[in-house]
């Protein structure tokens, strides 16, 4: 995080942010998971392509370089979920898995637990809805931990549910424009 290392510093960052709707499902044997449902007013194709557009919807906040404009993913597996910095850069994840309209997960670490060495998966799943709307479904699993670290999971929550309340505003705000 742009705020320095470590959990401190997130929860620092995180002073003033709304819980997003979400669920700490598991904090068990080491082991997080998160879970956060989001309604979008948009087809599962085109959620699923703003997906891509990580740089317009991802919290400035919560980036390295204080800039979402700065990352960068495209949806295809071995794709680099990335950050441009001066002179160098941080990859947060690495697309595993990329069914257009269905699914997108990426395989990484986020923020401080990058400095943990924890292992973590990052999904997406889309789901159409009779109205034609979309039910994203996004969860985030993380291995790894210590004792210490699972009582942050809250915080880890909040950030991951704020993404996918962006992601919700972004697409949501494009249909309103076309």
């Amino acid at each position: 995080m742009r705020l320095g290392n470590g959990i401190a510093a997130l929860a620092l960052s995180l002073a003033g942010f709304g819980q997003a709707q979400a669920e700490v499902v598991s904090t068990a044997e080491g082991r997080l998971l998160l879970r956060n449902v989001a309604v979008i007013s948009a087809p599962p194709s085109s959620v699923y392509q703003k997906l891509g557009d990580i740089g317009r919807w991802w919290e400035s906040a919560h980036t390295y370089s204080g800039q979402a404009s700065n990352m960068t993913l495209r949806l295809e597996p071995g794709a680099c979920f990335c950050e441009a910095l001066p002179g160098g850069g941080v990859k947060h994840g690495e697309v595993v898995l990329a069914i257009p309209g269905k699914t997108l997960r990426i395989l990484g670490a986020l923020g401080p637990l990058q400095d943990l060495g924890a292992a973590a998966a990052l999904t997406f799943q889309l789901k159409a809805l009779p109205n034609g709307d979309t039910e994203v479904t996004q969860t985030y699993q993380v291995g790894g931990l210590d004792a210490a670290t699972l009582k942050n999971a809250p915080i880890f929550d909040s950030v991951v549910g704020a993404q996918l309340n962006g992601l919700k505003r972004y697409v949501e705000a494009a249909r309103l424009v076309q």
